[in-house]
């Protein structure tokens, strides 16, 4: 999916685009899907294209949304060095928005934890 940055900018709030379309991170703890329990699917906020399952969806404590398992083929990664770092980025495969970090200290059976802005996503609840 490709678009201007014109077309993002009058799609998006002004902080959903600064995290998607310019790989910015939301403050922790801040997130309105942080606590969301219900049952359902988190979906790109950019592309609508679903990304995780509620029934991986995990408290890790670190302040932001955390998954231990994408769906398949939804989300692509890359090496990302910024800020002196070495960790993976997360992109929604679809439209390439920045969806946050996956790290290998996550909870059985995948041992990752899916790290991701909840303003980055969009919560549809199972009906």
């Amino acid at each position: 999916m490709k678009k201007t940055d014109a077309e993002w900018q009058q799609q998006l709030s002004a902080e959903q685009y600064r995290v998607t379309r310019q790989k910015g991170t939301e403050y922790p703890f801040t997130g309105a899907l942080l606590h969301n329990k219900s049952t359902g699917s988190y979906h790109c906020v950019c592309c609508h294209a679903e990304l995780f399952s509620s029934d991986s969806k995990f408290d890790s404590g670190c302040g932001w949304p955390s998954f231990s398992a994408a769906i398949a083929g939804r989300v692509r990664y890359e090496a990302d060095f910024s800020h002196g770092m070495d960790r993976t980025e997360i992109l929604c495969a679809n439209c390439d928005a920045h969806l946050g970090h996956v790290f290998d200290d996550g909870p059985a059976p995948t041992g990752q934890r899916y790290c991701v802005n909840s303003v980055s996503l969009n919560f549809e609840p199972k009906p």
